[in-house]
């Protein structure tokens, strides 16, 4: 039995997860938009988180044949989760988890900080140590070696930003499981220096329509084609933009493994530990063809695949394995989905939902962070049961903790 919608109007067809969840008529217009450029293979999948992103939705899965979109990528280049479970129970808890937030929040820089910034120093500061891993060696050079060729892509923030969360839907929790084990799981992605590749390599194939004389639905679909120099140094640094990212995640979970210590019974880390991005592009054979795969807002959910789908500050939210399915090119959401626009959350929500909304969850409880109240989001259970024939729960995570920029 098929669980999607199909909708056609003269391009690709489009898969969609969507029942019992709402697709507005802006994010259905962006999807038929993208299914209309001729270089879509097969048909494109919206998963039931789906809403309106720049140029393309926000939890769409697009594979393309022999051209990639910059601004479906997005300037998050590489944003994605990590979590792991802890041996710590919730009776090892404190009752008043005040001080583990302010633990967190001293050991991981985030938001946006006085100075303009100049205080939002992540693992290093301002110096790469003489330590420095062999992995950040390693991201170094291939870095130097995109903006030598891109000066104008170049972020000086590129090493400080390493460890840093970042502000908007960006965050870390504690959680505990079914079982009531205690999770850590942070959101962040490649922040200041993938966004500066983001947004060049965008403006570089808006350019390049402009110089073909090529006219599309929405000027933020504008591509590079396969086999010019433009798309292979686009690659490049969105493979490079992914891993450092990923190597971001990690760098933080470090921090606030280490900063739990301080005030919490001592605690391993089991092997549960997921780290994967919802915002990136990857080679991969679908339908009888290599095609490149975007998955704006999507996570890869091959069989057996493990993946996060968080929900939102005061929501559940769920580890889970892939099944495979290939309609949605193995693909599963990437959280609840904004039902608001950050301005129109901020507008129609008061301090005091959100206090409603988040009680039992220490965070932040202020007017700053009503764009990210859990009302401005979709019904995570009703996103997870649209895609019941993409993934399986394999852990339900309830948030004890959350620090938001």
């Amino acid at each position: 039995m098929e669980h999607f919608q199909v909708i056609q109007q003269g391009g690709r067809p489009i898969k969609a997860w969507i029942d019992g969840v709402d697709l507005d008529d802006a994010a259905r217009q962006q999807l038929i938009n993208v299914a209309s450029l001729p270089f879509i293979h097969e048909h494109i999948a919206a998963m039931p988180d789906v809403h309106w992103g720049l140029g393309a939705t926000i939890g769409s899965v697009i594979p393309t044949s022999g051209a990639i979109i910059p601004a479906a990528v997005g300037v998050d280049i590489g944003c994605g989760m990590m979590a792991v479970q802890t041996t710590l129970k919730a009776d090892q808890l404190p009752d008043n988890l005040s001080a583990v937030r302010a633990d967190i929040e001293r050991a991981v820089p985030h938001g946006r900080t006085d100075n303009g910034g100049k205080n939002d120093r992540g693992a290093w500061g301002d110096r790469i140590p003489e330590t420095a891993t062999e992995r950040w060696c390693d991201l170094a050079g291939r870095y130097q070696a995109i903006v030598d060729k891109h000066p104008k892509a170049f972020s000086d923030n590129n090493h400080r930003h390493l460890g840093t969360l970042g502000t908007g839907n960006h965050f870390i929790e504690a959680c505990l499981d079914e079982r009531d084990r205690v999770w850590v799981m942070l959101h962040s992605g490649s922040r200041g220096c993938g966004n500066k590749l983001g947004t060049y390599f965008i403006a570089q194939a808006k350019k390049e329509m402009e110089r073909w004389f090529i006219r599309l639905p929405d000027k933020n679909l504008a591509y590079l084609v396969e086999g010019s120099d433009l798309f292979d140094d686009y690659v490049e640094a969105v493979g490079w933009a992914q891993d450092y990212a990923a190597e971001n995640r990690r760098e933080m979970m470090v921090a606030t493994l280490n900063a739990m210590l301080q005030t919490l019974p001592d605690f391993d880390v089991t092997d549960m530990a997921v780290n994967c991005h919802h915002n990136y592009v990857a080679k991969e054979h679908h339908f009888g063809a290599n095609v490149w795969l975007t998955r704006k807002g999507a996570v890869r959910a091959r069989e057996g695949d493990l993946g996060i789908i968080p929900g939102s500050m005061g929501a559940r939210s769920y580890i889970v394995r892939g099944k495979g399915n290939i309609q949605s090119f193995c693909s599963c959401a990437h959280g609840a989905g904004r039902a608001y626009s950050r301005t129109q959350a901020k507008k129609t929500f008061t301090v005091e939902d959100h206090a409603q909304a988040t009680r039992g969850v220490e965070c932040r409880k202020d007017s700053g962070v009503l764009d990210e109240t859990p009302g401005a989001y979709k019904d995570i259970d009703a996103v997870m049961a649209a895609q019941g024939d993409l993934v399986e729960i394999v852990h339900t995570l309830k948030q004890v903790v959350c620090v938001k920029g």
